[in-house]
C-alpha cells in the first residue's frame, strides 16, 4: 500500500502553484520547506483525514 501522496498548492508569498509529497502514515505534521519557485521557507500543515487522503494547509513561515 502506497502511503504518499502527491500534494499541490499554492506558495504564500509568490502564488506559484507547486506540489509536495506527504507521507499519509503520520496522522499530523507540521514542517518548514522552501518554496520551489521563489525559495521563501513556508509552514506546512498537514493532517490526514477519514478517507486517508492528506489535508495541507501553507502559510508564511512567520504567521
Amino acid at each position: 500500500m502506497n502511503t504518499q501522496e502527491e500534494v499541490e498548492f499554492y506558495c504564500p508569498y509568490c502564488g506559484e502553484r507547486i506540489s509536495v509529497l506527504v507521507d499519509c502514515s503520520e496522522a499530523e505534521q507540521q514542517y518548514v520547506e522552501d518554496c520551489q519557485v521563489c525559495c521563501s521557507p513556508m509552514l506546512l500543515r498537514i493532517r490526514v483525514d477519514e478517507s486517508g487522503l492528506p489535508v495541507l494547509d501553507a502559510v508564511r513561515e512567520n504567521e
